[in-house]
């Protein structure tokens, strides 16, 4: 999720934070369809004022034409740039949708998103063959939007061109900041782009908050005909779902957010405003957590099953990333140019690549393998290796790591041409969400603390909120939503948390099913980020749900159908 390089924005999406695990709190439907009486007859409404801004807003004709491939219809839609004034300016939206395969049982339609925030949704629900289960797939039009300012929509933009933004964002071209030295540039970069998108950025910048897109989400609700919301959202999807919920909780049919938040770190108080957004979220501590239980099963799988096993792995990483921290690893380029340095920063983003795929175990197991060896000192490598054995090694090592950027790929910014608008995008909106620290100066001391509670992730988490930084990043959207997030929805709101997940950590599940009164948590000890298609439990769970309206049984704990080293 970064916002502030280039690297490590591939592998993230969203911070949540670790809170106290309480349990949910107030009436809990039983398991099965939802009754009247249980929901309907205690629903809190939409506000007045809310209402007042979107419904009369009116209903957008959608002008669907065959895109992509077979099947797919996109669509665009220009909706108010700021809702207290519908006749004001514009910004165009683009969906796109795949029509349900049964027609004649068809249920309305299910509104997806990625996460991000950033990520597409119009990329999403055309992938949606490949990820979502047929009985989705037969009854519903999937529909996805591109929020405001994203990927096919009109796209804010902080720079007059690929130079400009390339020289005033040069200071974020590693994984994270290690050093003074490196601390300093990424300073740098966060101010100017703080001061860009704060200038040359608006208005569209300070039109980006998540609570324009649920606005806008109810308007395109009504534009496919739907009387009420089906919603399925991942990472920071799953605020976008709260959101929606809490500003219009009479218009939700079902609601499934999964890998999810907790709303009020994300969104912040004056209390927690001193804190950066991306620290006091926690989701370092979740990694982490993660990371250590790995190397776990990692030694009680034993060398036939994780070659990282002989010692202790906990402490073999931390050996590991010491050496890295004094002299990064010189590794050749596959395309003939100098060797390039693989550094401690390297290691961490690629140590959370791996943790966010259920097989990434066995990425994560090749790295620290190949690594302990490479970052032997030289009379300790020499007894056992010899110079051509780490040339092997060494070349191996790339086509790895080639490969797991690879299944990245689709997220990795491409800062060439044309002009991404990838880091204004996620900053646009992470910003205008939540309360940040005054100033960038202050990121240095709040990440090295974090790093000293959830070891190697603290920095990288808590350095992708430095361009909020509140002195530089003064783009504002009055209108942004800050709470309350425990209102009573019309239909319950399931939430589904991964015991393991590197990036929404579980507590925030916990906490979000604490806030609404009429949710349902499902538990999964699945890996990787986000339970849906990783456990056939919770696949099975959340399509049921989504469905039919039928809620899991409570304290529900589904299990990873993929379990690290179980097989050899």
């Amino acid at each position: 999720m970064s916002a502030q390089n280039r690297r490590v924005q591939r592998i993230l999406t969203v911070a949540v934070t670790t809170v106290a695990l309480v349990g949910p709190v107030g009436v809990l439907a039983p398991a099965g369809a939802v009754t009247k009486s249980a929901t309907q007859a205690s629903t809190d409404r939409t506000s007045a004022a809310e209402a007042r801004r979107v419904d009369r807003v009116p209903t957008p004709k959608l002008g669907w034409y065959d895109c992509y491939d077979t099947g797919a219809q996109c669509a665009t839609v220009r909706l108010p740039l700021d809702y207290d004034h519908p006749n004001g300016p514009k910004t165009e939206v683009a969906l796109l949708r795949r029509p349900a395969v049964d027609r004649a049982h068809r249920i309305g339609s299910l509104f997806v998103n990625p996460g991000g925030p950033g990520g597409s949704g119009v990329q999403i629900a055309q992938a949606a063959p490949y990820f979502l289960s047929p009985g989705l797939l037969g009854r519903f039009d999937i529909v996805g939007f591109d929020p405001r300012g994203t990927n096919f929509s009109d796209q804010v933009k902080c720079f007059t061109g690929n130079a400009p933004q390339a020289r005033a964002l040069k200071g974020f071209n590693n994984a994270f900041p290690v050093g003074k030295v490196e601390e300093k540039a990424a300073i740098v970069s966060a101010k100017n782009l703080g001061a860009a998108c704060s200038r040359t950025g608006r208005p569209l910048a300070a039109s980006m908050s998540t609570a324009e897109v649920a606005r806008d989400m109810d308007v395109l609700r009504r534009a496919v005909g739907d009387r009420k919301l089906t919603f399925l959202g991942f990472s920071y999807g799953t605020y976008l779902g709260q959101v929606y919920a809490n500003m219009f909780p009479d218009r939700l049919r079902a609601v499934t957010i999964d890998g999810v938040l907790d709303p009020v770190a994300w969104a912040g108080t004056p209390a927690t405003a001193s804190r950066p957004q991306t620290d006091r979220l926690r989701s370092a501590d979740g990694a982490y957590k993660a990371l250590v239980q790995m190397l776990k099963l990692c030694d009680r799988a034993g060398g036939q099953k994780c070659r990282f096993s002989p010692g202790d792995p906990v402490a073999n990483y931390d050996l590991v990333a010491n050496r890295m921290k004094k002299t990064p690893v010189l590794l050749p380029d596959p395309f003939g140019g100098p060797p390039f340095a693989f550094t401690y920063a390297d290691l961490v983003a690629s140590t959370l690549s791996g943790l966010y795929t259920p097989d990434g175990y066995a990425f994560i197991d090749a790295m620290l393998s190949n690594l302990i060896i490479l970052t032997e000192p030289p009379a300790a490598a020499g007894s056992r290796f010899t110079t051509v054995d780490r040339s092997k090694m060494k070349r191996a090592f790339v086509v790895r790591l080639k490969a797991q950027e690879a299944k990245q790929a689709k997220q990795a910014p491409g800062f060439g041409f044309p002009y991404d608008n990838s880091i204004e995008a996620f900053t646009s909106v992470l910003c205008t969400d939540g309360l940040n620290p005054p100033d960038a100066a202050s990121w240095p001391a709040a990440a090295a603390a974090a790093d000293k509670r959830a070891n190697y992730f603290g920095r990288l988490w808590a350095w992708s909120s430095v361009g909020c930084a509140s002195k530089t990043w003064t783009a504002r959207d009055e209108d942004a939503y800050r709470g309350p997030f425990n209102h009573r929805t019309a239909s319950p709101i399931l939430v589904v948390g991964s015991k393991w997940d590197p990036a929404t950590n579980y507590a925030g599940a916990v906490k979000a099913a604490s806030l609404l009164p009429n949710s349902r948590l499902l538990s999964s000890d699945n890996w990787g980020h986000t339970a849906y298609g990783t456990s056939a439990c919770a696949t099975s769970a959340i399509d049921t749900y989504l469905l039919t309206k039928a809620l899991p049984a409570p304290g529900t704990h589904c299990h990873g159908d993929v379990q690290p080293f179980e097989t050899s």
